[in-house]
C-alpha cells in the first residue's frame, strides 16, 4: 500500500517528540498491529444469495454493529454499544448489550482508536466469553478502517484486536491522499454517475481508499465504506447493501440510537452499567 506504509518509522519519531506523552506509544503500537491487517477476504462463511430461497449453513448471518456515544455534559462520560442483526429474519435485532464508563484516555485526532477500542473488545470479549451462539460473523465499525490519513482507523485497528471481519463506515469524509469532501461531491454530482450507488474513491497516488455509497439515487449525502480487516472492498460493498433501509446500515443505525438512550438512562439515574 504505497503512501500508507512508507512513512511509518518518521510518524513514530515525529510523535515521540510531539503532543501529549502517549502519543509515541500509540503511534509504535499502531505500526505493529498494521501489519496483522489483512484486506482481502479471509471468513469461513459464504455472502447470502438473492436467487436462493434456503439458508446454507454457513452462509452469512449474523451482522454485528458497535458505536460509542458521549456525554455533551461530561465528555469524558461514554456508552458502547455493540447490537446483532439477523440477516435470515429481515435485519431483526437478536442481541444488544452496552458498557457506560468515564474515560480517562484524551481526544487526540487521528488516534481515536486507542480512546474508544477498549470499550467495544470489552463488549465483543463478554459475548465471546458467554460462548454466544449470536456472536457477529462480520462487524460494522461506526468509524473508518483503510479511509484514515494513517490508512488504520477504527475499523481496522478493532478488527485486528478481535480478529474478526470489520467493515468501515464513516459519515464523513477524511481528507488524504487528494480525497476532500468538495470532490466527492463533485463525482457525484458528475452526469456519468448520476445513477450510480457507489462511487470509487481513487486517490492522487492511485490507491483505492474506500467507497461513497449513496443509499437512494441522486443523493450527494453518502456514508463512506472501507475495508475494516478480513473483508475486502468489494464484499464490504455487498454487506451494506444487503443492510441499508436508510441512509446509514442498519447495523450502524441500530448501534448508535440505542448507545445514545442508554448513555440518557444512564446519566439519568434510571439505570447502572
Amino acid at each position: 500500500m504505497k503512501g500508507v506504509n512508507e512513512n511509518q518509522e518518521e510518524e513514530v519519531e515525529s510523535q515521540k517528540h510531539s503532543g501529549p506523552p502517549e502519543l509515541g506509544k500509540w503511534a509504535e503500537i499502531r505500526c505493529m498491529l498494521k501489519t496483522r491487517l489483512i484486506t482481502v477476504d479471509d471468513f469461513p462463511w459464504r455472502l447470502p444469495s438473492p436467487q436462493s430461497h434456503s439458508h446454507h449453513e454457513q452462509e452469512l448471518r449474523y451482522v454485528g454493529g458497535v458505536d460509542v456515544s458521549f456525554s455533551k455534559e461530561e465528555p469524558s462520560t461514554a456508552c458502547g454499544s455493540l447490537v446483532v442483526l439477523d440477516l435470515h429474519h429481515a435485519l431483526s435485532l437478536v442481541y444488544q448489550d452496552y458498557s457506560c464508563i468515564t474515560l480517562d484516555v484524551p481526544y487526540v485526532p487521528g488516534f481515536l482508536a486507542f480512546r474508544e477500542a477498549p470499550i467495544l473488545v470489552h463488549l465483543l470479549e463478554k459475548m465471546k466469553n458467554n460462548d454466544s451462539p449470536l456472536y457477529p460473523q462480520v462487524l460494522m465499525v461506526d468509524g473508518n478502517g483503510l479511509l484514515h490519513p494513517r490508512g488504520f482507523g477504527l475499523a481496522s485497528h478493532l478488527g485486528v484486536l478481535a480478529n474478526l471481519p470489520t467493515i468501515g463506515i464513516g459519515k464523513n469524509l477524511h481528507h488524504v491522499d487528494g480525497l476532500t469532501q468538495s470532490g466527492v461531491r463533485k463525482l457525484l454530482e458528475a452526469e456519468e454517475n448520476r445513477a450510480k450507488d457507489v462511487i470509487t474513491l481513487r486517490g492522487s497516488s492511485g490507491f483505492i481508499w474506500g467507497a461513497a455509497m449513496r443509499s437512494t439515487q441522486g443523493s450527494l449525502k453518502p456514508v463512506f465504506v472501507s475495508i475494516g480487516h478480513r473483508v475486502s472492498l468489494d464484499t464490504a460493498i455487498k454487506i451494506v447493501n444487503m443492510t441499508c433501509k436508510f441512509r446509514v446500515p442498519e447495523p450502524i443505525r441500530q448501534a448508535d440510537i440505542r448507545s445514545r438512550e442508554h448513555l440518557r438512562k444512564h446519566q439519568s439515574g434510571m439505570l447502572e452499567c
